[in-house]
């Protein structure tokens, strides 16, 4: 229900093929190699935690190490008490030297970055990437194996996953907004002591103590989406120790929260007409084969007659409207899964609306047993703290429906409702919207898709733009992200500045 779900997505299958990953096991330890001293201008109160030396041991899954690393709960005042942050990594396989830690992270907020380590990153990325560096994940604080917000049991969410996001009435209203206030108070419920605590700022001062531990003078990263975020503020706070950024699906940190969700309302809008372009060419294609409007038609009126009527899907879960839309969305942040997309309509149309819930499912991370990660309450969490609210109430999300709609009108109306969820949050915003220029630091590589769904192109314009030493690399394409997807130029081209530490070309475009 979260409109700035950022999470990135290699192929639908990788969201599931995470929840499969085994949690780090005790095994033979082998502590890390001793860290330098922490740099002179890290305060005396947080030289500790510099200092720390990490304990590696086996994981569960072959090929990794996994270890804790300590940090401050609240860098005002570390003295007070400590969190614990899981990290993994898979040892360079060589040949070549070893240029040190590379750390990814795949977005989010929430997204497990040890989980999308051990199943995608550590084996999908480019060999020569793998042969020389470390592969490296932490999971955010308040995310998965770090101290992990928890908000609302299974069952709770089923529940909360299926409230109408397009209410008719005052009484649909009402209803909605006692679906977000229960959704905040199963967060103080269960997680009030880190709720103040997992700001993008703090994971990022959170990264800084990794490098220092790991043993690397400068933080090289490749930052997923939200990532993206996350290592344009690190730059922010640590530009001398910034070393070879990839920051790929960029989000504008200079944005306020309703901006940026209409903006994503209309990514997700571009991305559906493409969908929608290449539907229609099909005799196959289950909202017509005429034009791509008319495609967006037939899809809206589908939603609206689930809206009055869900439809059945084998399981106590309906098919409404609003898992469908859901669905629909997470199909669309890699152009392989239209074909599953294509057939999981046509079986809903035809009344059996299993695998459009199998596909909503995927994006809300919840597995067969009825589980969930606890992706979407950390995203709630981190975005609720990071930025200001995108309304004041209700009333403030009915007047801007039209706009929103006017961006989507698929999707417009009930992603404009999902942005009332942070209008409730317990703790008051840390952060605000501003420009990001990092002076100081090496030169960064803004990775653009130009028809990606989730953050929009002239994001990472404005991105690459903003920072001081930004270089913007274009995919002209589909999909949400652009490295290790397909493209050779742009393999290529982070690969080269990766492995060398030479820029592409700022402005660069890749078919």
């Amino acid at each position: 229900m979260d409109t700035r779900h950022l999470i990135r997505l290699s192929a639908i299958a990788l969201a599931t093929a995470g929840l499969l990953i085994s949690g780090c096991s005790s095994g033979g330890s082998s502590p890390s190699a001793s860290a330098p001293a922490p740099p002179e201008s890290v305060p005396a109160a947080l030289k500790s935690y510099y200092e720390q030396k990490l304990n590696w041991r086996e994981c569960g899954v072959p090929g990794f190490q996994c270890a804790t690393v300590k940090a401050p709960l609240d860098y005002e005042e570390p003295e007070k008490a400590d969190i614990e942050l899981a990290v993994s990594r898979k040892k360079a396989t060589g040949p070549g030297k070893r240029l040190g830690s590379l750390l990814v992270n795949p977005g989010g907020p929430g997204g497990s970055g040890i989980g999308y380590l051990q199943s995608y990153a550590a084996i999908g990325y480019p060999a020569p990437v793998r042969a020389r560096y470390d592969m490296v994940a932490v999971d955010p604080r308040g995310v998965a194996r770090s101290e992990p917000v928890a908000c609302l049991t299974g069952k709770e969410m089923d529940t909360y996953t299926q409230v109408d996001q397009t209410p008719d009435d005052r009484p649909e209203t009402d209803k909605l907004v006692a679906a977000f206030k229960s959704f905040v108070a199963g967060c103080e419920k269960r997680s009030a002591e880190i709720l103040p605590h997992v700001s993008t700022v703090e994971s990022a001062r959170d990264m800084d103590v990794v490098r220092a531990v790991l043993g690397d003078e400068k933080l090289s990263y490749v930052g997923a989406s939200y990532g993206t975020f996350l290592g344009a503020t690190y730059a922010e706070l640590f530009p001398g120790r910034t070393g070879r950024l990839v920051l790929d699906g960029a989000m504008d940190p200079a944005l306020p929260a309703r901006e940026m969700n209409r903006d994503q309302t209309a990514g997700f809008e571009t991305a559906f007409q493409s969908f929608a372009t290449d539907c229609v060419e099909r005799k196959d294609c289950p909202l017509g084969t005429d034009t791509t409007d008319e495609a967006g038609e037939r899809l809206k009126v589908f939603f609206d007659e689930l809206d009055a009527k869900p439809v059945p899907t084998g399981q106590s879960r309906p098919l409404g409207e609003s898992l469908a839309a859901t669905g629909v969305i997470a199909a669309m942040y890699d152009q392989s899964a239209w074909t599953e997309l294509r057939d999981s309509l046509t079986r809903a149309m035809g009344g059996d609306g299993a695998s459009l819930l199998a596909l909503a499912d995927t994006y809300y991370e919840r597995s067969e047993d009825g589980s969930y990660t606890n992706l979407m309450s950390a995203n709630a969490a981190v975005n609720c703290l990071d930025v200001p609210p995108a309304f004041t109430g209700p009333d403030a999300a009915s007047a801007a429906v039209p706009s929103f709609e006017e961006a989507s009108p698929v999707f417009g109306e009930g992603l404009a409702w999902a942005s009332l969820n942070c209008s409730y949050w317990p703790t008051k915003p840390t952060g605000t919207p501003h420009r990001i220029e990092a002076k100081g630091a090496a030169p960064i590589v803004v990775v653009g898709t130009t028809r990606d769904p989730a953050t929009p192109y002239k994001w990472a314009q404005s991105l690459a733009d903003q920072l001081a030493s930004g270089t913007l690399l274009t995919y002209d394409g589909d999909g949400h992200t652009a490295y290790g997807r397909g493209s050779d130029c742009i393999d290529t081209a982070i690969n080269n500045y990766l492995l060398e530490g030479t820029a592409p070309e700022d402005g660069k475009k890749c078919p």
